[in-house]
């Protein structure tokens, strides 16, 4: 070989390695993630009341609340929602005309000054995860998969890397449609696990506990989502993973609960019945996949007080009927889904706290298993569960159907494995129905609904 050949090679090779990532070691075992939420995890997510314009004052009044109301109930997830990172978003949408974002030298979003005091000084959402702990709480955040587009066009570096930019590791193809700031990732590109290592490794300084990250899901994002898992189980700290929104496909059922605590079955879920309906439908493929540690989401729950500053409607009471109100959340206890309250706690009215805090609802929330649906026909829905410390069998019922007068929904008490004699208690009310043997029927109006405990 020549000599200038030669060095020529040695340059190329000297300025392939000083592009090089870094990789750093996985710091928990696979699967070890679903040890986190053995649990369904129950919080309050700040999307509902407060759009993308939630400020620290109105995050710590809800946490306030949930300390000092909720956290006994098992209540304990205080979670930001989307565009923390913008000084000058608007409600009802979100400003995609001239967004001021706040971005680090290494391409990470930081909490916008202006709406997060605390975060002042380079202090990250630290401070205020601080005072959420303080209250015996967890701390969680929202952010788009991707990469900033700011990011990329400054050619941020991307931290972890000798000389990788964020240029270098983006693609425009699959640009979330409703919402601009990121772009995909290109998983197998240097860099690109560097850069979701670094996001993750600036969250655990945060001590953040929680992660709900967007655009994932439809279509489904195997591959972000394998970068991100990977993230999470390098930075040594726990982080409980929520995969949103849209409907995940049933067919990446196997992948997602190796990856994610959580994912969203559908949509945003807003207070209108044909919402809770189509959940429905759409819960019924996933029973065989509700876990310790994996759940199917429900999305978040839209009672009490909403859209303060929200993204549907204006500021109001939750628009369903107390009958509409108990089927949801018959349902997603029934069905263990997470629990994230979506209204405004402090303006909670004793009803709404009432749903919050029924006991017996949750423990059976809790500790339920083989959850299943026996029917869905004619507009009549029954679902049950077990709860394997003490026999007791759970029983839900629904009028799902516009009907002017009651209907009965009625269930065979073999199929619930009960062929003697058994007690009944009505669970959102603690009242003791009796006996029932072979059959047990309840009368329920439109869009109504019945929770019941069964015991031999």
């Amino acid at each position: 070989m020549k000599p200038l050949n030669f060095l020529l090679v040695i340059l190329s090779l000297a300025a392939f390695s000083s592009c090089q990532t870094k990789q750093k070691p996985e710091l928990f075992a696979k699967g070890e993630f679903k040890t986190w939420a053995q649990t369904p995890p129950m919080g309050w997510n700040s999307w509902d009341c407060y759009g993308p314009t939630v400020e620290e004052h109105e995050v710590k009044a809800n946490a306030d609340y949930m300390a000092d109301k909720l956290k006994d109930y098992g209540w304990e997830y205080i979670v930001v929602d989307i565009r923390w990172f913008v000084e000058n978003d608007k409600a009802g949408g979100y400003n995609q005309t001239d967004p001021r974002y706040v971005i680090d030298e290494y391409g990470r979003y930081q909490p916008a000054v202006n709406r997060f005091p605390s975060a002042a000084d380079g202090k990250g959402f630290k401070a205020l995860a601080d005072y959420i702990h303080s209250k015996g709480l967890k701390f969680g955040i929202h952010i788009m998969r991707g990469i900033p587009t700011v990011a990329v066009e400054q050619k941020l570096p991307i931290k972890g890397t000798d000389g990788i930019t964020a240029d270098q590791i983006y693609t425009t193809e699959l640009q979330c449609k409703w919402l601009r700031d990121n772009y995909t990732i290109v998983a197998d590109r240097p860099g690109a696990q560097e850069y979701y290592n670094s996001l993750f490794d600036l969250y655990a300084e945060w001590e953040v506990d929680f992660i709900k990250i967007d655009d994932l899901s439809r279509p489904y994002h195997q591959a972000e989502i394998e970068l991100i898992r990977k993230a999470i189980d390098q930075c040594g700290r726990p982080i409980v993973l929520s995969t949103s929104p849209g409907e995940t496909p049933i067919e990446a059922a196997d992948h997602v609960l190796e990856h994610a605590n959580m994912w969203r079955m559908v949509d945003d879920v807003w207070d209108t019945w044909n919402h809770i309906t189509h959940l429905m439908n759409i819960s019924q493929k996933w029973y065989p996949y509700i876990a310790p540690g994996t759940w199917p989401d429900c999305d978040m729950i839209p009672l009490g007080r909403i859209s303060i500053r929200g993204e549907r409607g204006e500021d109001r009471l939750s628009r369903l009927t107390p009958d509409e109100q108990y089927t949801l959340m018959t349902l997603f206890t029934i069905f263990k889904s997470p629990l994230m309250f979506g209204g405004d706690l402090p303006s909670n009215d004793e009803f709404t706290l009432s749903l919050l805090t029924n006991e017996e609802v949750l423990r059976m929330h809790r500790e339920s298993t083989e959850v299943r649906q026996l029917f869905q026909e004619d507009g009549k829905v029954a679902i049950t569960s077990k709860n394997p410390n003490t026999g007791e069998v759970y029983l839900a019922l629904f009028n799902i159907s516009d009907s002017e007068e009651p209907v009965n929904v009625s269930v065979d008490l073999a199929e619930l494995g009960l062929n003697a004699e058994c007690t009944v208690m009505d669970l959102w009310s603690n009242e003791d129905l009796g006996t029932a043997s072979d059959t047990f029927s309840q009368p329920l109006a439109a869009h109504a609904s019945g929770l019941f405990k069964l015991s031999r």
